[in-house]
């Protein structure tokens, strides 16, 4: 159960991802917004975290009372595993290496739900300000690579997060175009997720689909080239948002990703009754703020029928934090009391 945060407490906080690793301490004395000390690691240049932790602690002498890290996989009985890493890790392994009683491994956008009460107004974009509800439950909506959600939900004291592999459900159409790439999606993957469509991922196999149907962008556009690019997400952003040559196939795609990221939006604010906002975080919503404006988003994001008026009142931001799962990790060891 949460709790308010304790005098005197050290805690180390991580945000572990399958290319990079952060480790910073934070003190109750000084608060959650900045750090004591932070540093970065290249994970895939260390056996495990336990290597990058002691390596992290062996320049900094001071006393750990938690920890608690942001793992991006899912964290089953204490145990997690990360995608594009052979790390295994486990809570109680890391608190034995470690040499303090509580470690906690949380699921990465879990962690990133977790810094959603300490954000500023500097740290979001607006997309509605809407008319939150106090103690309203809040969504957090994460395309980045894939798709991550989680929610939050007020307990009388304090607002605690919650994971959700929701975007692993079943990716729904909402118009003829949404529902023909559904089609061609199911010709190549036994299940179509959102994720599929609403992540890094998907905008590789929108831009796939809609190539395949015929479309083409202007010949220099580098998104041309994806399939030798190790990552097309830039490549498919620049060309769509491109002022001086757009390139008219990355603008359909990244329409079509603005439209069902949209409507899962609003699935989740439905799902989870967000009264207290809506907040995409990951990856790609900071870099896209122009599309996100354009109505495409929005008009998907209130379409559900009877539920439309009430959806037009839910808050939306864009988290600019570019720090969030760290800080979400810190406010979860700072908050929650040692149960030995």
């Amino acid at each position: 159960m949460a709790h308010a945060i304790e005098k005197d407490i050290t805690v180390l906080a991580g945000d572990i991802g399958g290319t990079k690793t952060e480790i910073a301490l934070y003190s109750s004395q000084k608060g959650l917004r900045t750090p004591l000390t932070k540093e970065n690691f290249p994970s895939k240049a260390y056996s495990g975290l336990e290597a990058i932790v002691k390596k992290f602690l062996s320049r900094h002498d001071i006393r750990i009372d938690r920890a608690c890290f942001g793992v991006a996989g899912p964290v089953v009985n204490g145990q997690a595993k990360i995608t594009n890493l052979p790390w295994i890790m486990d809570e109680n392994a890391l608190a034995q290496s470690i040499g303090i009683k509580t470690v906690c491994l949380l699921n990465d956008v879990t962690a990133f739900a977790n810094a959603v009460p300490l954000l500023e107004e500097n740290d979001l974009h607006p997309i509605n300000k809407g008319n939150s509800v106090p103690g309203g439950a809040m969504a957090v909506v994460a395309p980045g690579t894939g798709l991550g959600e989680a929610y939050l939900v007020w307990d009388g004291l304090h607002y605690r997060a919650f994971p959700s592999e929701g975007g692993h459900a079943d990716f729904a159409p909402t118009n003829p175009v949404e529902a023909d790439l559904l089609d061609s999606l199911f010709h190549r993957f036994d299940h179509v997720s959102c994720e599929r469509v609403c992540s890094g991922i998907g905008l590789a196999n929108i831009h796939a689909y809609f190539q395949k149907a015929g479309h083409h962008g202007h010949p220099g556009c580098s998104a041309e080239r994806l399939s030798i690019a190790e990552d097309p997400v830039p490549h498919i952003i620049r060309g769509a948002l491109d002022k001086n040559r757009p390139c008219s196939l990355c603008r359909k795609t990244l329409e079509v990703f603005v439209s069902v990221l949209g409507a899962e939006a609003g699935n989740m604010a439905l799902k989870t009754m967000a009264t207290g906002g809506v907040y995409l975080g990951g990856g790609i919503p900071p870099r896209i703020l122009e599309a996100l404006e354009s109505g495409v988003f929005w008009n998907a994001f209130v379409r559900k029928g009877r539920m439309s008026e009430l959806m037009k009142k839910i808050p939306v931001y864009v988290i600019l934090h570019s720090e969030a799962a760290l800080l979400g990790a810190a406010r979860h060891a700072m908050t929650t009391r040692s149960t030995v």
